[in-house]
């Protein structure tokens, strides 16, 4: 029997990086997998809504806009809901404080109980608040990683069968093609980029760990004659980014430090294939999409040897402490100066990515749903005794 499942699609159109990924790309893998269910999508902005009316004959979508963003899900959703209820619910991170649905709830990572002194004050408040409550009142918590699997079920107190591990996918725009085809010189052009450069994509906030990319790329710069890469760093500024910004005027090279802001995703394509090395030293991540985004595109990686990195990667990239700036340094130097090395990090990186798919993704997900209906959300909630953290 067809069942009715919402899906808070807020984040498409609001460029929150890999929030507003994995739902873009979530939803039309379901669509291709799952004709059978009916399917709402709840968006905050009317032209993301209108840009995705009537894509799909079983999906429909409906505009709940808030006056704040931080009433939107406990208020206008919840009232939505109320008004027109679902037999599942399927939300990132924060549900609504009420709802009488099962509630399947993506939660990518627990950064903000981890390095809390990366997010604002009021950000980490509002987030251990509602996320450590979705957790438990969800009927399943669908997450990046095995990583993040075990850090929930460790950090919230929750039943291991309650944890879904749902591997993300690589978009098919993501492909290898020459490092100087008509895509690539366009975006140097854009972006006036001059030179052999080194790519970091991700917002900006101090998770990401830019600053002590710019040291080491200051390093390199300065002690290695020869080295005239430039660094280019895409991303949209989301919080205490003002210390990116100060580190970059402070460096004698600032001229040739580039922050594009955002890119749009029909972009970044040609940015990982010029690039001569992608370097992610973000501190935590639950899977990190620009990593595998470039490995598609044939481009070498560098990214930190914590949380998720080693799992989702392997040895197609080289892994590096992300706190330790002369380390991350050498590592640059090596991924774009060694030939060989660059060979095997480009064939081990292809055969890497094909491991995850975004169909893969859409079926673990829908087995959730399907699963959901049958659980009550109450009994899979933090066994007797555990205690929040």
């Amino acid at each position: 029997m067809p069942v009715h499942i919402g899906i808070d699609a807020h984040t498409i159109g609001a460029r929150q990086a890999g929030n507003e990924t994995y739902v873009k790309n979530l939803i039309p893998a379901l669509a291709e997998l799952d004709s059978e269910n009916h399917y709402t999508l709840y968006f905050a902005q009317k032209q993301a809504a209108d840009e995705w009316r009537s894509r799909f004959a079983n999906f429909s979508v409906r505009l709940v806009p808030a006056p704040m963003p931080i009433v939107r899900v406990p208020v206008a959703l919840a009232f939505e809901l109320r008004r027109r209820p679902v037999d599942v619910l399927h939300v990132q991170f924060t549900a609504p404080p009420f709802c009488r649905a099962p509630v399947v709830a993506t939660i990518h990572d627990l950064s903000f109980e981890h390095l809390p002194e990366t997010f604002t004050r009021r950000g980490r408040f509002q987030l251990r608040l509602t996320v450590r409550r979705t957790a438990r009142l969800a009927a399943h918590v669908a997450t990046a990683s095995d990583y993040s699997r075990q850090d929930l079920i460790r950090t919230y107190g929750l039943r291991p069968e309650k944890v879904v591990v749902t591997y993300y996918g690589v978009d098919s725009r993501y492909t290898p093609k020459p490092a100087f085809d008509r895509e690539a010189l366009e975006a140097r052009r854009r972006f006036r980029i001059e030179r052999d450069f080194v790519l970091a994509v991700g917002s900006l906030q101090p998770r990401k760990n830019l600053v002590r990319l710019i040291h080491a790329y200051a390093r390199l710069r300065a002690k290695q004659e020869g080295f005239t890469h430039q660094l280019v760093i895409v991303g949209r500024p989301l919080w205490l980014f003002r210390e990116i910004f100060a580190e970059i005027e402070r460096q004698p090279w600032a001229r040739d430090i580039i922050v594009t802001g955002y890119v749009a995703d029909e972009e970044l394509p040609a940015l990982y294939r010029a690039a001569a090395v992608l370097v992610y030293p973000s501190l935590l991540e639950g899977f990190g999409l620009p990593p595998l985004e470039a490995m598609a595109c044939g481009t070498p990686v560098v990214a930190s040897n914590t949380s998720c990195f080693p799992e989702i990667l392997g040895d197609a990239a080289v892994l590096v402490d992300p706190y330790d700036e002369v380390a991350l340094a050498r590592a640059i130097l090596t991924s774009v100066s060694d030939e060989r090395l660059r060979a095997q990090l480009r064939e081990a990186g292809l055969a890497r990515v094909r491991r995850f798919t975004w169909r893969a993704t859409a079926e673990k997900t829908l087995a959730l749903y399907r699963e959901s209906l049958r659980v009550p959300a109450q009994s899979l909630q933090r066994p007797a005794g555990s205690t929040l953290r």
